[in-house]
């Protein structure tokens, strides 16, 4: 992914969803070639001159400065997620590209650990890219119940959330408001490319959802971004029913790469009631062995 590139379509993009009664500017019903504000408007805004705007949208120019950034991301009323996606984008438009396999994403055994102490609450790590690393038994009981359990142990077979969404009709069926959790993947997937641009196993994998979902295409193509802290969702499991839980991430001190995702459901309600059964319908269950956890 080209940072000047991306940095310029992010910048389209955001300009061209704001109306300028959105901003402030008077809208005298002229008729617009391009939908959104214009560039010498959205400059005007920003405090910066329409031909410096140009370059910076067009990828002529990479050393706008934090305080430029800032005005822009105002003037384009990012809230904070998208202002430092901004800025994520910025900062990789001045490295040099350095294409590259990144290693392969391991567990250490603390957080394998704390998986297994979570107990009926569904929990899994996922990494950078979505891949699940590893899951406890209530995890893979509701988020992937279809598909073989010891699947994060083996790094060249993992199962990616991404790919479960967009591409695996269980998963699908699993969520009521599928396009909401579907743009909930796609945003922040868009921030980690933010971040990580060389990355070639996220770049691979964008280019096969964009050509084997054409929903993915175009909610990539959209540009939006938001981190998948907290969400609310009513799911469909086969087994156990309707249950609405809430899916908290949780990072690691100091580790933006990989983060912990619980399903909890609200005390003494249906849902933790559903929880519990799915608990107790589910076979016990024992972590695969890793090549690591052998001596």
């Amino acid at each position: 992914m080209s940072g000047q590139r991306e940095l310029g379509n992010f910048l389209q993009t955001r300009r061209a969803q704001l109306r300028p009664e959105d901003v402030g500017l008077p809208d005298y019903g002229d008729r617009r070639r391009v939908p959104g504000l214009r560039r010498e408007e959205l400059a005007l805004l920003a405090g910066v001159s329409s031909s410096y705007y140009t370059r910076l949208e067009q990828g002529q120019s990479v050393g706008a400065s934090p305080e430029v950034l800032d005005a822009i991301g105002r003037a384009l009323h990012l809230d904070v997620a998208e202002q430092r996606h901004l800025h994520d984008l910025a900062d990789s438009a001045k490295r040099r590209a350095v294409v590259h396999r990144p290693p392969a994403e391991h567990v250490d055994a603390a957080t394998l650990n704390l998986l297994e102490a979570f107990a009926d609450v569904p929990a899994l790590v996922s990494g950078r890219r979505g891949d699940v690393l590893a899951w406890n038994r209530m995890g893979h009981a509701l988020f992937a119940s279809h598909i073989d359990p010891a699947g994060p142990a083996d790094p060249g077979n993992r199962p990616n959330l991404a790919r479960l969404v967009f591409l695996d009709p269980h998963t699908r069926a699993l969520y009521a408001d599928w396009p909401g959790k579907a743009r909930a993947v796609v945003e922040n997937l868009r921030m980690t490319a933010g971040r990580h641009p060389d990355d070639t196993l996220l770049t691979s994998l964008v280019g096969e959802l964009s050509v084997r979902s054409p929903e993915f295409a175009a909610m990539w193509a959209d540009h939006r971004v938001s981190p998948c802290d907290s969400a609310v969702h009513e799911m469909r499991h086969p087994l156990v029913g309707s249950l609405t839980v809430t899916q908290q991430s949780l990072r690691p001190p100091q580790d933006e790469e990989r983060h912990i995702v619980l399903a909890i459901a609200e005390p003494d309600s249906p849902s933790q009631a559903a929880l519990h059964l799915l608990s107790r319908a589910t076979a016990p269950w024992s972590r695969p062995e890793r090549p690591a956890d052998r001596v």
